[in-house]
């Protein structure tokens, strides 16, 4: 179309194609600087958004580490360190594109088309082939950001750190000439304004973007560490802490996790009504361990509170849970089937107890019954051959138990007469005579159970051959011992008709006592 000679009018209309061309080019220049400013306002809007969503997880994490610190201060030591070197980056960016705002007028901020200038980057990054000082701190910049945050990383995160490495690269380029070109130079010479402008904001997106990306994934991670299988155990759940033969079982296997850094912040409980002081509770390794002693035989309740922080609020986790206490057997419980006894006129100690069931939710009742202290009765039976025991109790479950033993009722065998504290054992007691004048006559229970002790009140003396004498007390009077004395060597004197009452029971009547005979052996 330039070549050969052309005509005039062939001459004005190329010129007229030539001008109608540029036109294009100029009118295509200004949609292209409009879009890249559409982009960056675009852009700039989502790192609003992303910001206020930075901020608000800093701050959760921030009441959580407050709130549980062993499981959540590690991760915003991390996340304080990431947003630290984000920052940083972020602020350096801004600084930059103000500056390059400042340049314009104020009612050409949002006029994208006369945003077609290089000059302020080219002439603060660049000088003739080499970089300005401005350019190198550019550089180092980007630089010491990707560093410091694969450093903050480390082994953690691959994914991220490799859209970090390749993200924030600043080695050369290779171009479309497949020439390489140095990376500020291929980025940011020789662009107009606002296209330099918007990739400054699409790479302060970037650094919001991977901020907000890996603050999410740390937390994510504490929290499936947390909910991991791995913090479970089982757990037996049942309504009660005991169960009866033959009785329907009722309890369930349960879940519960035991994480060593999720504690409670405050532990109001309660034992059998009873507040729990601090010295009561430690929470260590997930649980609320309680320093107490089991106390006494049967149920005991413990209710209240864990009390959480969630978020700032006081979160309640109530407790009401039970556990029974038994006695300890210290022996064997053996019986003779034949010797349901007890004997007449003496207190006849006796244990009555249900198995599984506390003391004070046991009672007892029968004619000379009286109830001690725990399990411990007395009794004194009356007229009759038996009495019958009655025991009643309910079991934690509401149920009821009722026995009734019958006991055999005997009177207090027949004492032995002694003498001096000797019975004979069947035959005469060999004596002095002045050893039988001063002695004092007894009776005696030979292989009894009950220690009791017999006062003896009066007896019959006897010398062969003379008057019987009968005393009162427990020794010889003058009239006895004048028997006595006409008594020959080797004679046999008896004591009989003894008469004796037990010590605190004076009202018993006892069998007849057996009599005792003496030989003189002077």
């Amino acid at each position: 179309m330039a070549s050969g000679k052309l005509s005039p009018r062939q001459k004005m209309i190329n010129l007229m194609y030539l001008v109608f061309i540029a036109m294009l080019a100029l009118n295509m220049s200004k949609e292209v600087l409009s879009a890249f400013g559409l982009l960056d306002k675009k852009i700039t809007q989502v790192n609003a958004d992303t910001t206020q969503r930075n901020d608000s997880f800093m701050a959760s994490l921030a009441t959580k580490a407050a709130e549980q610190p062993e499981q959540y201060a590690p991760v915003k030591a991390k996340a304080d360190r990431v947003s630290e070197v984000s920052q940083v980056l972020d602020t350096y960016i801004e600084n930059i594109k103000g500056m390059m705002m400042g340049t314009l007028k104020p009612e050409d901020a949002e006029d994208y088309e006369v945003q077609d200038k290089p000059d302020f980057l080219d002439q603060r990054f660049f000088k003739g082939d080499k970089l300005k000082p401005e350019g190198q701190e550019f550089l180092d910049q980007i630089n010491t950001y990707r560093t410091e945050m694969l450093a903050a990383l480390g082994d953690s995160y691959p994914d991220i750190s490799g859209s970090i490495e390749n993200g924030f690269s600043t080695e050369p380029v290779t171009n479309r000439d497949g020439k390489k070109v140095d990376w500020l130079n291929y980025n940011f010479e020789g662009f107009p304004l606002v296209a330099s402008k918007t990739k400054l904001t699409s790479l302060q997106n970037d650094v919001k973007v991977i901020k907000n990306e890996l603050l999410s994934k740390m937390l994510a991670g504490q929290q499936a560490t947390a909910l991991s299988f791995t913090q479970y155990n089982t757990l037996l759940e049942q309504s009660k802490s005991a169960f009866y033969a033959g009785e329907a079982f009722d309890g369930g296997i349960v879940l519960g996790r035991k994480d060593p850094n999720t504690k409670p912040n405050r532990v109001e409980l309660t034992l059998d009504g009873r507040p729990l002081s601090a010295e009561q509770t430690t929470i260590e390794n997930g649980k609320v361990k309680l320093n107490i002693s089991a106390g006494a035989a049967g149920d005991h309740k413990i209710e209240g509170n864990l009390i959480f922080l969630q978020e700032g609020k006081e979160v309640e986790i109530p407790v009401n849970v039970s556990f029974a206490t038994i006695t300890k057997p210290n022996s064997a419980v053996i019986s003779a089937d034949k010797m349901n006894v007890v004997y007449r006129g003496v207190d006849n100690p006796m244990t009555i107890s249900i198995p599984g069931i506390p003391d004070n939710k046991v009672s007892a009742s029968a004619a000379g019954l009286t109830k001690g202290t725990g399990s411990k009765y007395i009794m004194k039976p009356g007229q009759g051959r038996t009495v019958s025991i009655n025991a009643r109790g309910t079991l934690p479950d509401g149920a009821a138990v009722n026995t009734t033993t019958e006991f055999r009722i005997k009177d207090i065998p027949r004492p032995i007469g002694s003498i001096r504290g000797e019975t004979g054992d069947g035959s005469c007691v060999r004596m002095q005579r002045q050893g039988l004048e001063i002695a004092s006559v007894g009776a005696a229970l030979e292989d009894f159970d009950f220690d009791l002790n017999l006062n003896v009140t009066g007896f019959s003396f006897k010398v062969s051959g003379q008057p019987t004498v009968v005393i009162s007390g427990n020794k010889l009077n003058s009239q006895a011992k004048g028997t006595l004395n006409r008594a020959k060597r080797g004679e046999t004197v008896q004591i009989f008709d003894i008469n004796a009452t037990i010590s605190g029971n004076s009202g018993y009547k006892l069998k007849k006592i057996s009599p005792i005979c003496i030989e003189l052996t002077n």
